[in-house]
């Protein structure tokens, strides 16, 4: 697998469009930091690690609707490992006028776009959220 946090996206823009309640990746650092900033915003409900049947380290991710939408309504990756995308402080996107969350992969860890501006750090912009 080539973009993990792609891969990861894909299954979650896919479950929430079957109406899936709950969705399983493979687990890693930088997909439960990009979790923990969707669940900080209010994107999902939450998430857990477990194995999966083969015994291999896995997240299940708890979706979340509002009057049977999914609340994620549009999910974006924006730096791939083709062509990575990094803005200062001052160039990070504000997504749908402040309504969605960039999320952003900084020195300081991984955090939503409001953050990194409060923190006054840049980075690598990993998806946009809305």
């Amino acid at each position: 697998m080539n973009d993990p946090i792609g891969d990861m996206l894909t299954r979650i823009r896919n479950a929430s469009l079957r109406g899936k309640s709950t969705v399983m990746t493979p687990a890693s650092k930088l997909r439960a930091w990009v979790l923990d900033v969707l669940a900080e915003e209010g994107y999902i409900r939450s998430y857990e690690k477990v194995t999966d049947e083969r015994g291999h380290p896995a997240l299940e991710i708890s979706l979340k609707y509002h009057d049977g939408t999914p609340v994620i309504r549009e999910l974006k990756r924006i730096s791939k490992p083709g062509r990575r995308v990094y803005m200062g402080v001052e160039d990070l996107p504000q997504v749908r006028n402040g309504l969605g969350v960039s999320i952003i992969s900084t020195s300081k860890g991984v955090m939503s776009d409001a953050n990194a501006r409060a923190a006054n750090v840049g980075g690598e912009v990993l998806c946009t959220v809305f």
